[in-house]
């Protein structure tokens, strides 16, 4: 059989439909027949990656899922540079993505069958370096992961809202659920290996070197942008420990943060539209004349530092064991991130709302009706702290 359904699977193909949806909401203006069923296009996609038995279709939807985003970004981006951040992403993820093709073919050759389960059972573990490089960097560009994230920022300040929010929400996620896949098919032996561990350290370093990137930021879509780096690499860091914490914790933070930055690039996108700019720098005072613009970035603002009650403080919570197990040096490291995740996020929120109002700061209509609903749908699945254990008792047997 070519498609199968497991938790994460049936986690990400959730999210997927769920964000093409609030994509639609979020864009009332565009009624284009094509660009909806661009949207369609992309979410169909997806859900056939995230449902793939075979490690052959899982490849051909992964780079199909190019084609509509990149026709996202060139059709309804902003500025001319918007074909220069589609070269950029393709050239990266394609580039990364025939290594990884080559092996795919090597594997199959060897086990006579795409099938992930047959390669479950009769692959050994990996133990070459050159093998586990090839085999996670695709997936590590994707993430992507500091070092190979230039076209990311690219991207993300030339597409359009839905572009962003997909690219963010769900493409990004291919990646980490790239890893989850080799993790299952290739065994844990590999988490051991000297390239495992190198990738490791450059994901969480990578991680604190961007949230230092986040700070020196005055475009809010590329903070946002810079910020979901920083996140990825937490996300490497727990898929490639090889421990059932780790893994955890790397497939609740991509959920929430899924969720999370889709709501970060439409609150960006909102309030672009009222005052025209997403430059902190000319943006001070908005609480005064957007209220509930301003109670929506203080919620957001503190879902995405981890707060209390929800799922990203949960996620960041199971990680905590397992980078211990790795070094000690890990700990120092997350604790960094946690204390600069809460800055940027708080540097964010004070640029915008709080300072003198300028003069050229128009006061016009608050929150439209259908930028409420699509924002409140975007939070309520984050808060479900509380019901964590939607979230963990079927990872208990994950890497059975």
């Amino acid at each position: 059989m070519w498609f199968f359904s497991d938790q994460v699977s049936s986690l990400m193909v959730f999210l997927s439909v769920f964000l093409v949806f609030l994509c639609v909401i979020s864009t009332p203006s565009l009624k284009s027949k094509l660009y909806i069923l661009c949207l369609i296009f992309l979410g169909f996609i997806l859900a056939l990656a995230f449902s793939c038995n075979s490690i052959l279709m899982f490849y051909i939807f992964f780079e199909s899922s190019l084609i509509p985003t990149l026709l996202l970004i060139i059709c309804w981006g902003y500025q001319p540079e918007r074909l220069q951040a589609g070269s950029y992403m393709m050239v990266y993820t394609v580039t990364a993505s025939l290594p990884l093709l080559m092996l795919i073919f090597f594997v199959s050759y060897k086990m006579s069958s795409f099938d992930m389960q047959i390669i479950k059972t009769s692959c050994n573990s990996i133990s070459s370096d050159i093998f586990i490089m090839f085999l996670y960097g695709a997936f590590l560009v994707k993430l992507p992961m500091y070092s190979v994230h230039l076209w990311l920022p690219k991207a993300h300040v030339e597409a359009p809202l839905a572009g962003s929010m997909i690219l963010a929400g769900i493409l990004l996620k291919l990646g980490g659920y790239g890893l989850y896949l080799v993790n299952k098919c290739f065994f844990f032996q590999s988490t051991k290996s000297l390239m495992t561990l190198v990738f490791v350290s450059l994901g969480m370093w990578g991680a604190l070197l961007a949230s230092f990137m986040c700070i020196r930021q005055t475009d809010m879509k590329a903070l946002v942008a810079y910020s979901s780096v920083a996140h990825m690499g937490l996300v490497i860091a727990g898929y490639l420990s090889g421990l059932v914490y780790g893994m955890t914790s790397a497939t609740i933070m991509m959920f929430a943060h899924g969720i999370t930055s889709s709501a970060l690039f439409c609150m960006t996108y909102f309030t672009y539209e009222k005052v025209n700019t997403r430059s902190m720098t000319y943006l001070k005072g908005l609480l005064q004349i957007y209220p509930m613009l301003s109670f929506f970035w203080f919620l957001l603002c503190c879902v995405n530092m981890a707060a209390p009650p929800t799922l990203n403080l949960l996620s960041e919570l199971f990680i905590v064991p397992c980078l211990f197990s790795i070094s000690l040096w890990m700990i120092i490291v997350m604790g960094m991130l946690v204390f600069f995740s809460a800055a940027y996020n708080m540097y964010l929120y004070t640029s915008l709302n709080h300072g003198i109002l300028k003069n050229y700061s128009l006061p016009s209509k608050d929150l439209k009706s259908f930028e409420i609903l699509s924002l409140t749908m975007h939070t309520f699945p984050l808060m479900f702290l509380f019901k964590s254990e939607l979230f963990t008792f079927w990872l208990e047997n994950l890497v059975n």
